[in-house]
This record gives C-alpha cells, sequence and structure tokens, in this order.
C-alpha cells in the first residue's frame, strides 16, 4: 500500500535525516581523533547504572521493533509482548549471575569471556555466530524494514530503498564511527519513545469514532485473545509453554552474550552500576508492550479494513492518526533508527572479524592492516546482507523473522555459556563440539524451514514444532553434547575456571549482605513481582 506524504512532512524528513547525519559524523569524526581503545569502546569505563539501563533499552529499541511489534500486535494480539516482558527475567541474569563475572575479569568483548573459560578456539566459534547474527538478524532484517518504510511513504520500490539505504549508512558508519552510532541512536530512541507514546494515545482515543467506548466492546471487535499475554492453545504461534522454554534460550545469547547489549555494562564504573543498570533497563522493558504491541491490536479494531499486509500496519497508523508535522518526525526517526542500527551492526562485525579473528590467530598483524580488513569487512557484509534482504519476505513478519534467526543461532552459544558458569567440569573439548554440533543442527533446520530453499516450512508446519520449540530441543540436543564430551574428555583446570564460574549455584543470591532497598538482588525482587502482577492481569 503506497500512501502520499505532504510537503511539510517530506521537508522534516530531509532536514532530520540531514541534521542526524552532520550530528553523527561530528561527533563520529572528533571521537576518532584523541582518546584510548577504551575510552572509544567502553567510555572510560564510566558509566552508572541509569546511563547503562537507557543505554541498554536504546540498544535494543530499533525500527524492527516499531515496524514488527506492532505487526504481530495486529495479527496476532498482545502474545508477541511476551518478547519485552520475558526479557525482563533475562535481564536479571545479566545484572545478578554474569555481570560480576563480566565486570571483574575487565573483558573488552564477550569472544574474551569464552576464551578464558574455555580457550581461543571458542572465542573464535562465538565471533564467527556473532557475524553471522548481525549480518542475516539485525543488518539484513533492518534494510527491509528500511524498505517497507520507504515504500509506504514515499513509493521507492523495493530495490531502490536497500540500494539508497545501504548506501547511506555505509557512508555514515565509515564517516562517523561508533561514537557516531551511540549519538544519534539516543536522540532517536527519546524521539521514538515519544512518538509510539502519542501514536497510542491517539489510537485509544480513535476508538470512540468507531462505536467503540467499553473494554468488552473493544473485545468484540478484535480476534479471541488478541488482548491476552498468555496463549494456551496450540495452533497459537506463541504458546505459553514454547514461550518459557524457548525465549531463554534466544534471550540467554541475545541479552547475556550479544557484544552490542553487554558492551554497556562492560563499561560500568563499579559492580553495583553493572548490576542495577540491567534491572533498570528491565523495568523499562515493561513499556514497550503498551507503546508498541498495543497499537497493533488497535489498529485491528479501527483500520483492519484498510491493512492487508500486517507489515503496513505502522505507516498506516502514522498515516491515518499523526498530525502532519508530527507524522514527518516519527517517519525520518523511523529511517534514521535503522539506519544507526545497521551501522552498530556493521562497525560491530568488522570488530568481531579484525580483533577476535584475526589478530587473534595473526597476532603480528599491523594496526593499519586490521583497520584495512575490518573495513573490507564491513563492505562485504553490507554487500551480503543486501542480497539476503530480500528474501526476509519470506518470513510471515518482520519480527518474527528476526527471532526465527536467533532460534537456530542461539542454541550453541546459550549451551555453553549458561553451563559454563554453573557446571566447573565442563571443558575445552565440550564447549567447542557441542557449538559446532549446534550450529550445524541450526543451519539444517533453518534450511529445511525456509520455504525458498525446502520449499515448505517442514519444521514448523509439517512437524508442528514452532520456532521458540526449535530452539528448545536445538539447546537440549547442545547441553548433552556438552556434558557428555566434557565427561569424556580431561577436566579443566579449576583454579582457572573458578575465576569466570561459580562457586556455587546459588552464591549470586546469597553470597554478600543486602544492602538495602538499592540492592541489585531487592530490585531484582520487586520487578519479579510486578511482572507476576502484569502477567496475571493480562492473562
Amino acid at each position: 500500500m503506497k500512501n502520499s506524504i505532504s510537503t511539510i512532512d517530506l521537508s522534516i524528513i530531509i532536514l532530520y535525516l540531514g541534521g542526524i547525519l552532520i550530528i553523527g559524523v561530528y561527533f563520529g569524526l572528533n571521537g576518532r581523533k584523541k582518546g584510548s581503545s577504551e575510552g572509544f569502546f567502553l567510555a572510560g569505563r564510566s558509566l552508572n547504572w541509569l546511563m547503562i539501563g537507557a543505554a541498554l533499552f536504546a540498544a535494543n529499541i530499533s525500527t524492527i521493533h516499531m515496524v514488527g511489534l506492532v505487526a504481530q500486535g495486529y495479527k496476532d494480539g498482545l502474545v508477541w509482548g511476551n518478547f519485552e516482558w520475558m526479557a525482563t527475567f533475562l535481564l536479571i541474569v545479566l545484572g545478578l549471575i554474569f555481570a560480576p563475572f563480566y565486570f571483574k575479569s575487565k573483558i573488552s568483548t564477550l569472544p574474551e569471556y569464552l576464551e578464558r573459560r574455555y580457550g581461543p578456539y571458542a572465542r573464535s566459534f562465538l565471533a564467527f555466530i556473532a557475524l553471522m547474527s548481525a549480518l542475516f538478524g539485525h543488518i539484513g532484517v533492518s534494510l527491509y524494514a528500511g524498505a517497507v518504510v520507504f515504500d509506504n511513504f514515499f513509493g521507492i520500490d523495493f530495490i531502490t530503498s536497500i540500494l539508497v539505504i545501504s548506501g547511506v549508512t555505509l557512508i555514515y558508519t565509515i564517516l562517523g564511527g561508533l561514537k557516531a552510532v551511540v549519538v544519534t541512536e539516543t536522540i532517536q530512541t527519546v524521539i521514538l519513545i515519544i512518538g509510539a507514546v502519542i501514536m497510542t494515545v491517539l489510537s485509544i482515543n480513535a476508538l470512540s469514532d468507531h462505536g467503540i467506548n467499553t473494554l468488552a466492546e473493544l473485545k468484540e471487535a478484535l480476534r479471541p485473545q488478541q488482548l491476552s499475554v498468555i496463549h494456551t492453545d496450540p495452533s497459537s504461534p506463541l504458546p505459553i509453554w514454547a514461550v518459557i522454554l524457548g525465549y531463554p534460550v534466544l534471550g540467554l545469547y541475545y541479552w547475556c552474550a550479544d557484544q552490542t547489549i553487554v558492551q554497556k555494562v562492560l563499561g560500568a564504573k563499579s559492580l553495583k552500576d553493572a548490576q542495577k543498570g540491567p534491572i533498570f533497563a528491565g523495568f523499562i522493558k515493561i513499556l514497550p508492550v503498551f507503546m508498541m504491541v498495543l497499537p497493533g491490536v488497535l489498529a485491528y479494531a479501527l483500520f483492519g479494513d484498510k491493512i492487508t499486509d500486517p507489515n503496513d500496519t505502522l505507516p498506516i497508523l502514522i498515516n491515518e492518526l499523526l498530525p502532519v508535522g508530527l507524522k514527518g518526525i516519527l517517519a525520518a526517526t523511523l529511517m534514521a533508527a535503522l539506519m544507526s542500527t545497521i551501522a552498530a551492526g556493521l562497525n560491530s562485525s568488522g570488530t568481531l572479524v579484525s580483533i577476535d579473528i584475526v589478530k587473534r590467530l595473526f597476532p603480528k598483524t599491523s594496526d593499519r592492516q586490521i583497520l584495512r580488513i575490518g573495513k573490507i569487512t564491513i563492505f562485504g557484509v553490507m554487500v551480503a546482507s543486501v542480497l539476503w534482504s530480500p528474501f526476509i519476505g519470506q518470513f510471515k513478519s518482520i519480527f518474527e523473522a528476526v527471532n526465527s534467526l536467533l532460534a537456530v543461532l542461539s542454541p550453541p552459544v546459550s549451551a555453553v555459556l549458561i553451563l559454563g558458569v554453573f557446571w566447573k567440569r565442563g571443558n575445552n573439548s565440550g564447549a567447542l563440539v557441542s557449538m559446532i554440533t549446534g550450529f550445524i543442527l541450526g543451519v539444517i533446520v533453518f534450511m529445511l524451514d525456509f520455504t525458498p530453499i525446502s520449499g515448505s516450512m517442514m519444521i514448523t508446519e509439517g512437524f508442528n514444532i514452532p520456532f521458540m520449540m526449535q530452539a528448545w530441543w536445538l539447546f537440549f540436543i547442545c547441553c548433552i553434547v556438552f556434558i557428555m564430551v566434557s565427561l569424556l574428555t580431561e577436566k579443566p583446570d579449576y583454579k582457572k575456571v573458578a575465576e569466570v564460574s561459580l562457586e556455587a549455584p546459588l552464591n549470586f543470591l546469597i553470597k554478600g549482605k543486602i544492602s538495602g532497598i538499592g540492592d541489585a538482588r531487592v530490585l531484582a525482587g520487586i520487578l519479579i513481582i510486578t511482572m507476576g502482577f502484569l502477567y496475571y492481569i493480562f492473562r
């Protein structure tokens, strides 16, 4: 569906994008002129818990969330809000269990942590999986989401949209660098939140114009269980057991091992800040269900006759509800936000290949060569992402595409990460064989379930195993392989392992006195109670 845009909105979009580009390049170039690598990548390890929590939320929320969650709300309802609310529990895991190890060991990258726990090959393999995740997930899907926005607002065809976005972003990344991403991402997140709140309020206000004045009338205008977060019907795309078993597998990788996320914790100025920051982010993650999923649900009641493709839900809401001026600002922010997401993925890809793979395998590689390799990687990943992005349309939705890809990439990393912390007997051989096995099985599952390759969704529809349960079973297999290989091979050095694993399973809860209501464990308890209440209300 193509929509027209006013001259005022178009002017705002052009001015906004130009301003963001100038700000990003300015701060990026200044950031590269001076300061140490620690200051550049980890903010000199000076971040407090408030900054960490806000940065974690900003790094997570992007155009994919706005376009994808609204589309899922329209298509299936609040059940997709589980991806936001379940994240709160994984952020607690990050804050209470993993943050102490990351902070105390003063690591700079997550592959570096795996090297300390297992060995150099585990580090390289995690870097490889992270690269695949960035290419096929973050960047490829973001390009597709951007093309949807361009298509709906400007009527620019799909391929042209992708080429324009990728070209501008490539320049943006090379000139601005990581500092540009951080600065612009902060600006865009604030505007995205403001725009999302306004859109939610306007959606609620518009209900009365469509003869919907009570909750009962709203439920009557919606699909069954569209306002429920908990689904028990096996035919649901997200039955509750799949959420409980599958989401932690995706979440362990995304929230506790993804460099773009955990990097904020690595920059903490103290252990308390490293722990409280993720829990603060957990409280903020409650909001997207009401700011992004709910508008999609309301769109079904308001504009169900106009929406033929769920991915068009957000553009139609913007065009139908937002006034001139605000419409242009939000549209520009959506595009700029996706560019910063792509830029962050490109920067991360260049770092992973040049530092965690090439520099480790060839220590004598000069800085000039490392920089050249990083730039070549960025260009290569962008080209590969452009070629991949059109296939995202084969998935049911943008948000499902991201999580379907995570479902096959996350299990081996999540298995070696959680078992590595809780089980000292796990060793390098177990980790490596488990990661390789998990990756190969994940690729096979993906190909069997990807229509352009297999001709049908053989796993999801043929065997009735949704992608969340696919993640769980792959994780289960990886755990079994890890345990068996570890037990059949030599024990690790327990003295070295002790530095990066728990002395006892519940040490993260019982070790040390509770300092008061500001203690991370107390805050985590309050968050858990809050989530229990919300799940009860929206059951």
